[in-house]
């Protein structure tokens, strides 16, 4: 017998980011922040950690851009001419 669709998980889809961690990894993120003491407290009804991905965009085009920029500010046309012939 088939599955149903909405019952099937794609290949990558544990590895996305999620938004719920699990007691041990919400321990870890607190004791990392000096939130939680293994022997004053208790690991039941622990504070919430917020788990926020931070989505970071490459430059790529800028670096290429500025490294053209650096070669002609610099005032020295015979370098730039140099390494425009070869």
């Amino acid at each position: 017998m088939s599955m149903h669709r909405s019952l099937k998980t794609q290949a990558g889809a544990l590895n996305e980011h999620r938004n719920v961690l699990t007691r041990a990894e919400r321990i870890a993120r607190l004791t990392e922040e000096d939130r939680f003491k293994f022997d004053d407290d208790s690991p039941l009804n622990l504070p919430k950690v917020a788990n926020r991905a931070v989505i970071t965009k490459k430059k790529k085009a800028k670096e290429e851009g500025e490294g053209e920029e650096t070669a002609e500010g610099t005032g020295d046309t015979a370098a730039t001419e140099e390494t425009k012939a070869s």
